[in-house]
């Protein structure tokens, strides 16, 4: 019997559970058994995992011609390895084609699926052999990459330049962000082998280079954390916001930021609200989140913090309108298509209705919020989400419905970044570029070299 590698069983298991929807590949691929791996098996067992999940609709368009009955039902076991050797035919040349093709069908076969080992050999032979998987690969892949419905969209919203540029960052491995505690951590994680660039956006921010910032004592105390730029400057607009209203106040700044409470109503896994801990030590903070074990998760994350956040299990649909906060950052539940390179599955479990169901509930949300800010206090929205729905039209619902409510440009803000050195020097133009005519800023794959997010800021008069 043909010895199946660790990477590849890890990755099949994986990649079964998500198509089982019994998990997301992110958190799938930080459970123990793939931390057990070797350096290289872990390695390969994601690139296979992400690999497979990115261009499963286009591989399986070159699958299925050479399947005896193309439009036959295959069980998940079956349809997996065939995915899997199609990957690493077309993408991965390292690999040998009999490692990829022998494997595949030994997949098959342990997974109790001996009569159809003899089909997977087939087609995965005709494939290396110059079989349909030869000839795709470019731009035209990376848009057949993704749901035909979402490509239509993006196409009628953003243009046709946009979409492509949207789809092949859909398709890339997004670089890896990491936000230091000090300059002296990264002097720290050098020493250990690490190599850093620059970031785009933020001084703070890092791009990973060399090494896996993963596997070190700094980063499992805390004092590296892995977080996309784009995220990164959300919780920096809203901190920023902040010294805009004390400015705007023409209060002393250190008198009125003892004053401030902050709301993060949408808080776990905590990035945003560590950037807030950091930013605004004089605050108090409250972070709610609705679910019992990602609240738990929270506190854990922000224990350094504990003295001044306070986390609480709750949903911020159904917050009292009390006017106690002075700002509130409000990162909704959303579809997550900003976010496809980092979470290729998406694409597979979102469908057409799923946007505007999505919105009811981000409307009620900033509702709530904006009822849980003072007269004159701001609401910053964010989302990483691509469609209108979910963006534009959520803060165009509440003004239209709510006199009280108006949008403020983020353009003060980013000037705010920028003049207290937050930002890169370089930063601040190509931010104000991809400001909309309202104020609002979208963050599009592919034009930045962040995720996808939409943020737009909000102030209740009365």
């Amino acid at each position: 019997m043909p010895a199946i590698s660790p990477a590849r069983r890890t990755a099949f298991r994986i990649l079964l559970a998500v198509e089982r929807g019994q998990g997301h590949s992110d958190d799938l691929l930080r459970a123990d058994e793939v931390s057990a791996l070797a350096t290289a098996d872990r390695h390969l067992a994601t690139a296979l995992v992400l690999g497979v999940l990115r261009w499963q609709i286009w591989l399986d368009r070159q699958i299925r011609p050479l399947l005896k009955r193309p439009n036959a039902r295959l069980d998940p076991e079956v349809l997996i390895a065939l995915r899997l050797g199609a990957f690493q035919l077309r993408f991965l040349d390292r690999i040998p084609a009999h490692a990829a093709i022998d494997e595949s069908v030994e997949l098959a076969k342990q997974s109790g699926h001996r009569f159809a080992a003899g089909m997977v050999n087939a087609v995965l032979r005709t494939a290396a052999r110059g079989g349909v998987l030869e000839e795709g690969g470019g731009e035209l892949a990376a848009v057949q990459a993704h749901p035909a419905w979402m490509v239509e969209r993006w196409n009628s919203v953003y243009g046709p330049e946009a979409l492509h540029a949207i789809c092949r960052h859909g398709q890339s491995q997004p670089r890896l962000n990491v936000r230091l505690e000090s300059p002296a951590v990264q002097d720290e994680l050098s020493e250990a082998g690490m190599e850093f660039a620059p970031g785009d956006l933020l001084t703070v921010a890092r791009t990973v280079v060399c090494g896996d910032v993963t596997a070190t004592p700094t980063f499992r105390k805390g004092r590296v954390r892995v977080q996309d730029e784009g995220s990164q400057l959300i919780g920096e607009l809203a901190a920023g916001m902040v010294t805009d209203l004390v400015q705007n106040q023409g209060k002393s700044q250190n008198q009125e930021k003892s004053k401030k409470r902050i709301l993060d109503a949408c808080a776990a896994p905590g990035g945003k609200t560590l950037i807030l801990g950091e930013r605004l030590p004089h605050a108090h903070i409250v972070a709610c989140e609705s679910s019992p074990r990602r609240l738990a998760e929270l506190r854990k994350r922000l224990v350094g913090y504990a003295d001044r956040v306070e986390c609480r299990l709750a949903d911020a649909a159904e917050l009292e309108a009390d006017g106690a906060f002075d700002l509130a950052l409000v990162d909704v539940p959303c579809s997550g298509t900003g976010t496809l390179g980092r979470n290729p599955e998406i694409r597979h479990r979102l469908r057409l209705e799923d946007p505007p169901r999505l919105a009811e509930h981000q409307r009620a949300i900033l509702r709530a919020v904006l009822g849980a800010v003072r007269p004159g206090g701001r609401v910053v929205y964010s989302t990483c989400s691509l469609e209108p729905e979910e963006n534009e039209q959520v803060a165009a619902a509440l003004l239209a419905e709510n006199r009280n409510v108006q949008q403020i440009s983020l353009a003060q803000t980013i000037e705010t970044l920028q003049r207290h050195g937050i930002l890169r020097p370089d930063a601040a133009e190509p931010l104000r570029k991809c400001l909309t005519p309202d104020g609002a800023l979208h963050l599009l794959p592919g034009a930045m070299l962040t995720d996808g997010f939409f943020v737009a800021l909000l102030e209740r008069l009365a």
